[in-house]
Protein backbone atom coordinates (compact mmCIF):
# COMPACT_ATOMS: atom_id res chain seq x y z
CA UNK A 1 0.00 0.00 0.00
CA UNK A 2 1.05 3.63 -1.04
CA UNK A 3 0.90 6.49 0.99
CA UNK A 4 1.51 8.83 -1.84
CA UNK A 5 -1.34 7.17 -3.59
CA UNK A 6 -3.77 7.34 -0.70
CA UNK A 7 -2.79 11.24 -0.43
CA UNK A 8 -3.45 11.52 -4.17
CA UNK A 9 -6.92 9.43 -3.92
CA UNK A 10 -8.43 11.93 -1.47
CA UNK A 11 -7.25 14.77 -3.14
CA UNK A 12 -8.98 13.61 -6.58
CA UNK A 13 -12.32 13.33 -4.37
CA UNK A 14 -12.00 16.75 -2.91
CA UNK A 15 -11.62 17.78 -6.43
CA UNK A 16 -14.34 16.15 -8.41
CA UNK A 17 -16.46 14.49 -5.13
CA UNK A 18 -17.38 11.26 -7.23
CA UNK A 19 -15.40 8.78 -8.94
CA UNK A 20 -15.43 5.17 -10.09
CA UNK A 21 -13.41 2.24 -8.93
CA UNK A 22 -12.91 1.82 -12.57
CA UNK A 23 -10.98 4.88 -13.07
CA UNK A 24 -9.14 5.32 -10.20
CA UNK A 25 -7.56 1.96 -10.60
CA UNK A 26 -6.57 3.20 -14.34
CA UNK A 27 -5.10 6.16 -12.87
CA UNK A 28 -3.23 4.15 -10.44
CA UNK A 29 -2.55 1.26 -12.80
CA UNK A 30 -4.02 -0.87 -9.29
CA UNK A 31 -6.75 -3.69 -9.41
CA UNK A 32 -10.43 -2.50 -8.46
CA UNK A 33 -9.76 -4.56 -5.68
CA UNK A 34 -7.00 -2.77 -4.49
CA UNK A 35 -8.89 0.60 -4.95
CA UNK A 36 -11.13 -0.90 -2.69
CA UNK A 37 -8.69 -2.24 -0.04
CA UNK A 38 -7.55 1.68 -0.25
CA UNK A 39 -11.30 2.89 0.70
CA UNK A 40 -11.34 0.62 3.33
CA UNK A 41 -7.72 1.62 4.42
CA UNK A 42 -8.77 5.52 4.39
CA UNK A 43 -12.17 4.57 6.14
CA UNK A 44 -10.19 3.15 9.14
CA UNK A 45 -7.89 5.91 8.93
CA UNK A 46 -10.52 8.08 9.74
CA UNK A 47 -11.21 9.79 6.44
CA UNK A 48 -14.96 9.74 5.55
CA UNK A 49 -14.92 7.91 2.41
CA UNK A 50 -18.14 6.02 1.06
CA UNK A 51 -19.09 3.86 -1.86
CA UNK A 52 -22.51 4.56 -3.70
CA UNK A 53 -23.72 2.03 -5.87
CA UNK A 54 -26.00 2.32 -9.11
CA UNK A 55 -26.28 4.22 -11.77
CA UNK A 56 -24.47 7.62 -10.78
CA UNK A 57 -22.67 6.21 -8.13
CA UNK A 58 -18.86 5.29 -7.46
CA UNK A 59 -16.47 6.81 -4.01
CA UNK A 60 -17.22 9.76 -2.71
CA UNK A 61 -16.44 11.88 0.29
CA UNK A 62 -18.76 13.32 3.55
CA UNK A 63 -19.62 16.54 2.36
CA UNK A 64 -17.62 19.33 4.13
CA UNK A 65 -15.48 17.20 5.97
CA UNK A 66 -12.05 19.02 4.75
CA UNK A 67 -14.06 22.45 6.78
CA UNK A 68 -14.63 20.38 9.80
CA UNK A 69 -12.07 17.67 9.94
CA UNK A 70 -9.49 20.82 9.21
CA UNK A 71 -6.72 20.56 12.12
CA UNK A 72 -5.52 24.29 11.37
CA UNK A 73 -7.12 27.52 12.03
CA UNK A 74 -7.63 30.01 9.47
CA UNK A 75 -4.60 31.65 10.67
CA UNK A 76 -2.32 28.56 10.26
CA UNK A 77 -3.85 28.07 6.82
CA UNK A 78 -3.22 31.53 5.52
CA UNK A 79 0.45 30.94 6.92
CA UNK A 80 1.31 28.19 4.75
CA UNK A 81 -0.89 29.75 1.49
CA UNK A 82 1.06 32.77 2.05
CA UNK A 83 4.60 31.12 2.13
CA UNK A 84 3.59 29.04 -1.06
CA UNK A 85 2.80 32.34 -2.52
CA UNK A 86 5.99 33.44 -1.84
CA UNK A 87 7.85 30.71 -3.19
CA UNK A 88 6.06 30.54 -6.03
CA UNK A 89 6.31 34.44 -7.13
CA UNK A 90 9.50 33.67 -6.79
CA UNK A 91 9.24 31.00 -9.92
CA UNK A 92 9.78 27.64 -7.69
CA UNK A 93 9.37 25.13 -10.10
CA UNK A 94 6.76 23.48 -7.81
CA UNK A 95 5.21 25.64 -5.59
CA UNK A 96 2.60 26.16 -7.83
CA UNK A 97 0.95 23.16 -8.15
CA UNK A 98 1.55 22.41 -4.64
CA UNK A 99 -0.63 25.75 -3.76
CA UNK A 100 -3.47 24.77 -6.30
CA UNK A 101 -3.90 21.45 -3.99
CA UNK A 102 -3.80 22.93 -0.99
CA UNK A 103 -5.90 25.68 -1.95
CA UNK A 104 -8.54 22.97 -2.84
CA UNK A 105 -7.98 21.09 0.61
CA UNK A 106 -8.46 24.18 2.27
CA UNK A 107 -11.46 25.37 0.24
CA UNK A 108 -9.55 28.64 -0.59
CA UNK A 109 -9.57 31.42 -3.33
CA UNK A 110 -7.16 33.31 -2.13
CA UNK A 111 -5.92 36.06 -4.79
CA UNK A 112 -2.23 36.07 -5.52
CA UNK A 113 -0.98 38.93 -2.99
CA UNK A 114 2.99 39.13 -4.45
CA UNK A 115 5.47 38.94 -7.25
CA UNK A 116 8.77 38.54 -7.02
CA UNK A 117 11.28 39.52 -9.82
CA UNK A 118 15.07 39.08 -8.88
CA UNK A 119 16.15 40.89 -11.14
CA UNK A 120 17.09 44.66 -11.52
CA UNK A 121 15.22 47.19 -13.79
CA UNK A 122 16.04 47.26 -17.32
CA UNK A 123 17.67 43.56 -17.49
CA UNK A 124 17.53 41.40 -20.60
CA UNK A 125 15.63 38.04 -20.54
CA UNK A 126 19.19 36.80 -20.04
CA UNK A 127 19.58 38.45 -16.67
CA UNK A 128 16.11 36.52 -15.60
CA UNK A 129 16.91 33.23 -17.23
CA UNK A 130 20.47 33.06 -15.00
CA UNK A 131 18.93 33.41 -12.02
CA UNK A 132 16.44 30.21 -12.49
CA UNK A 133 19.11 28.64 -14.13
CA UNK A 134 21.23 28.65 -10.56
CA UNK A 135 18.65 28.06 -8.52
CA UNK A 136 17.83 24.48 -10.70
CA UNK A 137 21.53 23.33 -10.50
CA UNK A 138 21.66 24.43 -6.77
CA UNK A 139 18.33 22.15 -6.58
CA UNK A 140 19.72 18.92 -8.36
CA UNK A 141 23.57 19.57 -7.94
CA UNK A 142 24.48 20.11 -10.84
CA UNK A 143 27.80 21.64 -12.11
CA UNK A 144 27.51 25.09 -13.98
CA UNK A 145 30.01 26.51 -16.14
CA UNK A 146 30.04 30.35 -17.26
CA UNK A 147 32.72 33.12 -18.38
CA UNK A 148 33.34 35.36 -15.75
CA UNK A 149 35.02 38.63 -15.53
CA UNK A 150 37.01 40.20 -12.42
CA UNK A 151 36.70 43.46 -10.78
CA UNK A 152 40.00 43.69 -12.15
CA UNK A 153 38.50 43.18 -15.97
CA UNK A 154 40.18 39.62 -15.97
CA UNK A 155 37.84 37.07 -18.08
CA UNK A 156 38.45 33.55 -17.34
CA UNK A 157 36.48 30.30 -17.65
CA UNK A 158 34.88 28.65 -14.50
CA UNK A 159 33.38 25.26 -13.40
CA UNK A 160 31.74 25.91 -10.39
CA UNK A 161 29.59 23.28 -7.90
CA UNK A 162 27.20 25.72 -6.96
CA UNK A 163 25.97 25.83 -3.16
CA UNK A 164 24.62 28.82 -1.98
CA UNK A 165 22.60 32.24 -3.99
CA UNK A 166 23.19 35.11 -1.76
CA UNK A 167 21.92 39.21 -1.67
CA UNK A 168 23.79 41.76 -0.24
CA UNK A 169 24.39 44.86 -1.29
CA UNK A 170 21.64 45.60 -3.86
CA UNK A 171 23.29 42.79 -5.85
CA UNK A 172 23.09 38.84 -6.24
CA UNK A 173 26.02 36.26 -5.71
CA UNK A 174 26.67 32.67 -6.24
CA UNK A 175 28.82 30.96 -4.05
CA UNK A 176 30.27 27.44 -4.84
CA UNK A 177 33.31 25.08 -5.38
CA UNK A 178 35.14 26.37 -8.22
CA UNK A 179 36.91 23.39 -9.71
CA UNK A 180 40.09 25.85 -11.35
CA UNK A 181 40.54 27.09 -7.81
CA UNK A 182 39.80 24.02 -5.88
CA UNK A 183 38.18 26.16 -3.33
CA UNK A 184 35.13 28.03 -2.38
CA UNK A 185 34.50 31.19 -4.35
CA UNK A 186 31.89 33.96 -4.53
CA UNK A 187 30.99 35.26 -7.84
CA UNK A 188 28.43 38.07 -8.57
CA UNK A 189 26.02 37.01 -11.05
CA UNK A 190 25.89 40.68 -13.03
CA UNK A 191 29.73 39.32 -14.22
CA UNK A 192 28.74 36.12 -15.40
CA UNK A 193 28.03 35.20 -19.29
CA UNK A 194 27.35 32.63 -21.23
CA UNK A 195 26.04 30.30 -18.55
CA UNK A 196 25.66 26.85 -19.08
CA UNK A 197 24.46 23.78 -16.82
CA UNK A 198 26.24 20.72 -16.90
CA UNK A 199 25.06 17.06 -17.21
CA UNK A 200 25.35 14.99 -13.80
CA UNK A 201 25.51 15.67 -10.11
CA UNK A 202 27.98 16.50 -8.23
CA UNK A 203 28.70 14.65 -4.62
CA UNK A 204 26.00 15.96 -1.88
CA UNK A 205 29.00 16.26 0.60
CA UNK A 206 29.97 19.68 -1.28
CA UNK A 207 26.73 21.41 0.02
CA UNK A 208 28.66 22.58 3.10
CA UNK A 209 27.88 26.01 4.70
CA UNK A 210 29.08 28.38 2.52
CA UNK A 211 31.61 30.83 3.79
CA UNK A 212 30.85 34.73 4.63
CA UNK A 213 29.99 37.16 1.66
CA UNK A 214 33.98 39.25 1.62
CA UNK A 215 34.01 43.14 1.73
CA UNK A 216 34.38 43.53 -1.89
CA UNK A 217 36.31 47.05 -0.30
CA UNK A 218 38.14 47.39 2.95
CA UNK A 219 35.98 48.93 5.49
CA UNK A 220 37.17 51.41 8.25
CA UNK A 221 35.53 52.65 11.41
CA UNK A 222 32.39 54.59 11.15
CA UNK A 223 31.77 57.51 9.18
CA UNK A 224 29.50 60.10 10.73
CA UNK A 225 28.40 62.54 8.01
CA UNK A 226 25.83 65.48 7.34
CA UNK A 227 24.37 65.55 4.17
CA UNK A 228 22.54 67.77 2.10
CA UNK A 229 20.03 67.14 -0.77
CA UNK A 230 18.56 69.56 -3.68
CA UNK A 231 14.63 68.71 -3.80
CA UNK A 232 15.77 67.45 -7.86
CA UNK A 233 16.88 64.57 -5.50
CA UNK A 234 14.22 64.08 -2.89
CA UNK A 235 12.78 60.78 -5.19
CA UNK A 236 16.16 59.04 -5.02
CA UNK A 237 16.60 60.11 -1.41
CA UNK A 238 13.50 58.98 -0.24
CA UNK A 239 14.33 55.33 -1.99
CA UNK A 240 17.71 54.87 -0.01
CA UNK A 241 17.83 56.73 3.23
CA UNK A 242 15.49 55.98 5.80
CA UNK A 243 12.95 58.70 6.95
CA UNK A 244 14.48 59.01 10.52
CA UNK A 245 17.45 60.47 8.96
CA UNK A 246 16.36 62.92 6.84
CA UNK A 247 14.84 66.56 7.99
CA UNK A 248 13.01 68.75 5.32
CA UNK A 249 14.23 72.19 4.95
CA UNK A 250 12.21 75.23 4.05
CA UNK A 251 13.64 75.14 0.25
CA UNK A 252 11.97 71.35 -0.11
CA UNK A 253 15.86 70.04 0.06
CA UNK A 254 17.02 67.36 2.91
CA UNK A 255 19.37 67.50 5.21
CA UNK A 256 20.69 63.68 6.15
CA UNK A 257 22.33 62.78 9.64
CA UNK A 258 23.55 58.96 8.35
CA UNK A 259 26.65 56.79 9.56
CA UNK A 260 28.70 54.84 6.79
CA UNK A 261 31.81 52.77 7.33
CA UNK A 262 34.66 54.47 5.58
CA UNK A 263 35.88 52.46 2.47
CA UNK A 264 35.92 53.59 -1.65
CA UNK A 265 32.09 52.56 -1.92
CA UNK A 266 31.70 55.71 0.06
CA UNK A 267 33.30 58.01 -2.24
CA UNK A 268 31.97 56.66 -5.22
CA UNK A 269 28.37 56.92 -4.11
CA UNK A 270 28.48 60.08 -2.44
CA UNK A 271 29.94 61.62 -6.03
CA UNK A 272 27.12 59.50 -7.99
CA UNK A 273 24.73 62.29 -6.66
CA UNK A 274 26.24 64.76 -8.48
CA UNK A 275 25.10 68.27 -7.90
CA UNK A 276 22.27 67.37 -6.23
CA UNK A 277 24.13 66.75 -2.96
CA UNK A 278 26.74 68.47 -0.95
CA UNK A 279 28.44 66.83 2.24
CA UNK A 280 28.13 69.73 5.18
CA UNK A 281 30.09 67.71 7.95
CA UNK A 282 32.94 66.83 8.85
CA UNK A 283 35.20 69.01 6.94
CA UNK A 284 38.14 66.75 5.83
CA UNK A 285 35.06 64.79 3.76
CA UNK A 286 34.05 67.89 2.10
CA UNK A 287 37.68 68.06 1.10
CA UNK A 288 37.69 64.12 -0.36
CA UNK A 289 34.61 65.10 -2.04
CA UNK A 290 36.73 68.26 -3.53
CA UNK A 291 39.32 66.69 -4.94
CA UNK A 292 37.67 63.38 -6.22
CA UNK A 293 35.61 66.26 -8.54
CA UNK A 294 38.87 67.47 -9.23
CA UNK A 295 40.38 64.48 -10.67
CA UNK A 296 37.20 63.71 -12.67
CA UNK A 297 37.40 66.88 -14.20
CA UNK A 298 40.74 66.62 -14.98
CA UNK A 299 39.33 63.96 -17.93
CA UNK A 300 37.15 66.58 -19.71
CA UNK A 301 39.83 69.17 -19.87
Amino acid sequence: MQIGRLFEMVYLLLERENITAKELAQRFEVSERTVYRDVDALSAAGIPVYTAKGKGGGIRLLPDFILNKSVLSSQEQDHILYGLQSLSAARYPEAGAVLGKLRTFFCREDPSWIDVDFTSWGSGQEDKDRFGQLRTAILSRRRVTFDYVSAAGEETRRTVEPVKLRFKGNAWYLQGYCLKREDYRTFKLIRMKNLHLDEGSFPEERLKEAPALPDPWPIGPPLPMTLLFSPAARPRVFDEFSADCLTEQEDGSLKARVVFWESEWVWGYLLSFGGSMTVLEPDWARERVCQSLEAALKNYR
